[in-house]
């Protein structure tokens, strides 16, 4: 294998041509979206490479040769704004969204830090804990996978496991991260989700090829973000080339990909963009854990855009995945050595977001943006058990189908370059299908736990402003109103922040929020298999949480930056079960959940995230990130202890270096690599006695999460060679994921052939090998 991958190297080197790419773009009001006119472009700092934007803030840059360049956009009156790490390759356009601040006072001799892309956010109400995440980190980042979700666990605040993609922010359980797409919240996009652990799957279905810059926030987020407790990702769908048909096509270990981008019609400004994933995960069987080659998954994504002359923008968006997975039980008793072992699973899983979207945009430096959505989740689990008998006998089924219809609409007003105001609201009708059954044992018929049917709406609005007091001191105010129409609880969400430049290189920023977020619907429905009393939790209220976060910028030189962020949040009205450590805060995957709630229980998350960055120079970078924390919770037992996601401490270490080859330098060699050690997983003891009496484990609650794994040690490696050919660019590559096969601690099994309890650990190595052809 090894040796002919370096044949095939050698021999798509040969006989290459070249020629150069195109940077075109557009460049817009950060606060009213509006086209900024005239504006000068400067490559990399230079006005030997260098244009002027047009009355309509379009550019164009041609003949530029492939590599990686800094964009700089400089206009008077305007704040610089330099885009970092662009990359040219040749089969592929490069287009920028360049978005400028306007400066509050023109006249005085104020000298203020040019806006670096990779340092702020891409919504300008936000103050703190907020990163942009880039299409090209998610590519050359080791150990992302091309996943956005598994590239956040980089991020200082933020935990995660090689098993599952969940993304823990600050000690708060992966279930609390809310998902929007194009500005609307959508279900966890993962490969099946919520199987393993509620707000976690394996992979999302968000591929890097469709992706424009996110944003992606960790607490004390603006006010337009409702029904979110931990943080926010907040996606969207780039939009396709409309002067050319561009297409990329991907083959690998793990499936295939392929996507397209174009004009509908040479000359038009419309334009399409699709992307399609399918896997078997067939070829990696030996790698995965038990039953994992059987998993079968396919996912699409796409955009369509509409400008027209006088009656704005409109697209045409969406996202769908299809999960199959399977296990089958062991027919001859004598291998029965752990419960599921005779156990037959049958999991099938969809999810699927589609809306259009209008934007509108009037000569007063105003925008109406409206978006009319739909979202389907669905999870079919059905799950036999062999009796003495070797039949086949009903154990647990999950039938659970859930439809959002969703209108938003927001309007954007910059009254001055001081004072712009967001004001938008956000309907969202839930409709639910849900039957919930479980069997004590082979020898009784399943319980009805949930039987539901019927319509709820989660009704939202917001209003923020953005205040420059001056040049270098900033605030933001906003308030949002929330109301649970199935149980008439709301809530009132206060939210400030306030940021200070000191100098050139440094500034402080300070934000409040009060966020709060519903629990998945069949909880609000089970019944109680204590008392048999029906839909006891159906009067539950929301969860919610006082964010506090400090922030501490500087930027030690124009390539290295330094972020330090102190934080604390007091979350209350948790779910928790009366005189017992249960909460919700620890809830992973429990789809049988049967017992009556209380909204009594709190929790309290505190800590520093600290981030120091070099972007690429020189042909390499590096990222630090630490995160030190504590997180406990207060069950309805009124005793503080750690929660399960309280590893304490985080620490990643990524860097990565680039040579540029061949004759013309148009080829890249790229060596990216990731290690991360962090603190265990949380988990209750044993109760010896009674898991040997049940032959199940059965854990000692009274001491719940009292213990902790020992720290884990992560690492990643991807390497990659891009050619640049005429007209295509195509590119060899291999990710490594975990490898030092350091075991996900999943709590404990019970063995039954010799009546002990055992650790239940997962270790993965993930290997892909990987071709790619742009062209």
């Amino acid at each position: 294998m090894i040796h002919r991958a370096v044949l095939l190297f050698i021999l798509l080197c040969l006989n290459t041509t070249i020629q150069a790419q195109t940077i075109r773009g557009i460049i817009t009001d950060n606060a009213s979206n509006s086209p900024v006119p005239y504006v000068t472009i400067l490559i990399n700092g230079t006005t030997s490479t260098t244009t002027t934007a047009d009355s309509n803030g379009a550019f164009i840059i041609n003949n530029i040769p492939v590599g990686r360049y800094n964009v700089e956009a400089r206009r008077q009156g305007y704040e610089s704004s330099i885009q970092k790490e662009i990359v040219l390759a040749i089969a592929k356009e490069t287009y920028l969204f360049i978005s400028m601040k306007q400066k509050i006072n023109e006249l005085t001799e104020v000298v203020l830090k040019p806006h670096v892309n990779k340092e702020l956010p891409l919504n300008n109400m936000a103050t703190a804990s907020a990163r942009m995440l880039s299409v090209e980190e998610a590519k050359r980042y080791a150990g992302g996978f091309d996943d956005p979700a598994r590239l956040a666990s980089s991020f200082a605040g933020v935990a995660g496991n090689t098993g599952e993609n969940g993304i823990i922010v600050r000690g708060n359980a992966p279930k609390f991260l809310q998902w929007k797409m194009e500005g609307i919240e959508i279900p966890s996009p993962s490969h099946f989700g919520d199987l393993n652990s509620i707000g976690g799957g394996t992979l999302t279905a968000l591929s890097s090829q469709v992706l424009a810059n996110s944003d992606f926030f960790t607490g004390a987020f603006p006010a337009e973000y409702n029904n979110a407790l931990s943080g926010v990702f907040d996606i969207a769908i780039r939009t396709g080339n409309n002067r050319k048909r561009e297409h990329t096509f991907q083959i690998g270990l793990v499936g295939i990909d392929a996507s397209s981008e174009g004009p509908f019609r040479k000359g038009g400004k419309s334009s399409y963009l699709f992307n399609y994933r399918y896997s078997t995960l067939a070829l990696l069987g030996s790698a995965l854990p038990d039953n994992a080659n059987g998993l079968k998954y396919q996912d699409l994504s796409f955009k369509l855009n509409f400008p027209t002359k006088k009656a704005g923008v409109f697209s045409l968006w969406g996202i769908g995945l299809r999960d199959r997975a399977g296990a089958k039980a062991k027919t001859d008793s004598i291998e029965w050595k752990y419960y599921n072992d005779s156990e037959q699973d049958d999991i099938k899983q969809y999810m699927g977001a589609a809306g259009i979207s209008h934007k509108y945009f009037f000569k007063n430096s105003t925008y109406i943006k409206t978006t009319i959505a739909t979202t389907v989740n669905g999870t079919d689990w059905a799950t036999q058990k062999l009796n003495d008998q070797l039949s086949l006998v009903p154990k647990s089924s999950i039938v659970n189908t859930n439809y959002n219809y969703i209108l938003s609409s927001t309007v954007n007003k910059k009254f001055s370059a001081r004072h712009t105001n967001r004001t938008g609201i956000l309907i969202t009708g839930m409709q639910y299908d849900i039957q919930l059954n479980k069997a004590d044992n082979t020898q009784q018929p399943e319980r009805n736990i949930v039987d539901a049917k019927g319509f709820s709406s989660l009704l939202s609005a917001y209003s923020s402003s953005s205040i420059g007091i001056t040049d270098k001191l900033h605030l933001t105010i906003g308030i949002n109103g929330q109301l649970f129409t199935l149980n008439n609880h709301y809530t009132v969400e206060p939210r400030i922040g306030i940021s200070q430049q000191l100098s050139t290189k440094q500034s402080i920023a300070l934000a409040y929020g009060l966020h709060s977020r519903l629990e998945k619907l069949n909880y609000y429905f089970n019944n109680s298999l204590t008392t048999g009393a029906q839909q006891v939790n159906k009067d539950l209220d929301f969860t919610k949480a006082h964010h506090i976060v400090a922030s501490y910028n500087l930027s030690i030189s124009d390539v290295l930056h330094f972020k330090a962020e102190p934080y604390y949040q007091y979350l209350y009205n948790v779910p928790v079960i009366a005189d017992s450590s249960f909460s919700f805060l620890n809830l992973r995957n429990d789809w049988f959940f049967a017992e009556k709630l209380q909204n009594t229980g709190t929790g309290s998350n505190y800590g520093i995230d600290l981030t120091l960055e070099k972007y690429i120079s020189k042909g390499y970078y590096y990222l630090f990130t630490a995160s030190l924390f504590n997180a406990a919770y207060k069950g309805g037992d009124n005793v503080w202890r750690s929660t399960r996601f309280n590893r304490n401490f985080v620490f990643n270490f990524l860097i990565g270096k680039e040579w540029y080859m061949g004759k013309r330098k148009q080829n890249i060699l790229s060596l990216n690599t990731r290690v991360c050690y962090q603190g265990g997983n949380r988990y209750s003891p044993i109760n010896t006695a009674a898991s040997e009496a049940a032959q199940s484990i059965v854990y000692d609650e009274s001491r719940a999460y009292s213990l902790q794994t020992t720290p884990a040690l992560n690492a990643h490696f991807t390497a990659s060679y891009k050619m640049n050919k005429k007209n295509r660019t195509s590119e060899i590559s291999l990710k490594l994921l975990n490898i030092t096969r350091q075991p996900d601690f999943k709590g404990y099994k019970y063995n039954l052939q010799t009546n002990t309890a055992e650790k239940d650990l997962e270790s993965i190595l993930i290997p892909n090998l990987s071709y790619k052809i742009e062209f």
